[in-house]
């Protein structure tokens, strides 16, 4: 069994920051591309930023200059810094890791932390 645990979320004005966390338990024996994902009301989730194995990130266009990325290996542990935050920023963040466990990979979901940015 696989578990992501997702912390750090919450209510923010305009302008503020959060920090999302989220770590894999279980018998998960590696992991590969870890990511965030967002879904707002009405809208398709969607990529915000991912992060491979040794460190290359990618952003949405929305998000760059703001959010960053970050994973501890040793941990299976990925966070996000989130920086001038806007309302449009307003969504259910969701974590997503790739991970190796009992002879196959799989893609593994947390089960998403409510980030809201009022104005």
């Amino acid at each position: 069994q696989v578990q992501l645990v997702e912390s750090g979320g919450g209510l923010v004005q305009a302008g503020g920051s959060l920090r999302l966390s989220c770590a894999a338990s279980g018998s998960i024996s590696r992991i590969n591309a870890m990511k965030w994902y967002r879904q707002a009301p009405g809208n398709q989730r969607e990529l915000v930023a991912s992060i491979t194995y040794t460190g290359s990130t990618v952003y949405a266009d929305s998000v760059k200059g703001r959010f960053t990325i970050s994973r501890d290996n040793a941990r299976n542990a990925v966070s996000l810094q989130m920086n001038s935050l806007k309302p449009e920023d307003t969504a259910v963040y969701y974590c997503n890791v790739q991970g190796y466990r009992g002879g196959s990979w799989d893609t593994y979901w947390g089960q998403g932390t409510q980030v809201s940015v009022s104005s």
